[in-house]
């Protein structure tokens, strides 16, 4: 890391963070959490899956985001209908005019922006699922035979909602593994319900900054990785994520009766890229315990995977996650 750039840029970083929550606090009404871990995504080059009861401005919020950072948005509403062509894009045949050829030319699809809703992800066959797959993976895209790379930078925000689950398909675990966070909406309180109501039932006309440019976002994300770690902070969260796993001799013993499938090593890698990126929107040059701490249960959320014990008693990831924290800490 070289210290004198790098702090004036983490310097740069923190006036940035201020001011999105500035311009995103003219639309969104608190939801402050959330919109800081999908600024933490954004800067780690993951991507998020955002869990919430319809009406609760998941889209608005994501849309807002986009123009704020100054990057292309695109929506892809998930239906029972929607082919993996209609994400990718498709080739279609075409004659040229002045030759009178034919040939195929490639119309891109709506994965080809950046900055990704895919909204109601669970309400498509796991067949079009895939096709985001490598996209959110490689960043890039193949398709009849040819390859295309995606713009940087290029982030994925996919909904569910965790009512209506008639007519729905699980995203596959390799899927729902290539996010960094699992994000819960709630219901905001009712002093933001109040100002939510009175701001959207008004006839008021707001003007949206645009905050950091394209360049400015890769170099950040660049940034984050050059942040140093203690190895005593790898080790902390790499113990974390092994101790998550039944099949370790030394497993607690809730984790053998209640989880059937730990997290993985991108679980691992995911808390210390998260734990570097709190700690330099803080103005700190190095992650701390707590910056691991503070990112764990958006990342376990989606990666431990519970038995029929737990679910009969009620448990859920985010209590497992405690239980574990209690555990090491």
């Amino acid at each position: 890391m070289d210290n004198k750039n790098d702090l004036a840029f983490i310097e740069l970083l923190q006036e940035m963070r201020g001011k999105i929550f500035s311009e995103i606090g003219k639309v969104i009404i608190g939801q402050h959490e959330i919109i800081d871990q999908l600024i933490v995504a954004q800067l780690c080059q993951g991507h998020c899956l955002l869990i919430g009861v319809p009406g609760l401005a998941k889209t608005l919020m994501i849309k807002t985001l986009a123009h704020v950072l100054d990057l292309s948005f695109k929506r892809i509403q998930f239906t029972p209908d929607l082919m993996p062509s209609d994400i990718t894009g498709t080739e279609i045949l075409e004659e040229d005019k002045t030759t009178g050829k034919r040939g195929f030319r490639f119309f891109k699809g709506p994965i080809f922006g950046n900055i990704i809703l895919a909204d109601e992800i669970n309400r498509t066959p796991p067949k079009t699922q895939s096709a985001l797959l490598e996209a959110m993976q490689e960043h890039r895209v193949t398709t009849a035979g040819k390859t295309y790379v995606l713009e940087e930078p290029f982030f994925v925000l996919a909904t569910q909602n965790p009512i209506e689950q008639e007519g729905t398909y699980p995203l596959p675990e390799a899927q729902l593994d290539r996010f960094m966070f699992s994000l819960k909406v709630d219901y905001p309180n009712p002093q933001e319900e109040v100002e939510i109501v009175r701001t959207t039932t008004s006839d008021l006309e707001v003007v949206l900054n645009k905050v950091v440019s394209r360049d400015e976002i890769l170099n950040y994300q660049h940034l984050v990785k050059r942040v140093p770690v203690a190895d005593n902070i790898v080790e902390f969260a790499v113990k974390l994520v092994t101790s998550s796993r039944p099949v370790l001799k030394d497993a607690p013993d809730f984790v053998k009766k209640w989880i059937e499938w730990g997290a993985g090593p991108r679980a691992s890698q995911y808390l210390i890229l998260g734990a570097k990126t709190y700690a330099i929107l803080e103005g700190r040059p190095t992650p701390n315990r707590d910056d691991v701490v503070r990112v764990a249960k958006p990342v376990f959320r989606h990666r431990i995977i519970l038995n029929f014990n737990a679910e009969a008693e009620g448990i859920d990831t985010d209590s497992i996650t405690e239980k574990l924290l209690e555990f090491l800490l």
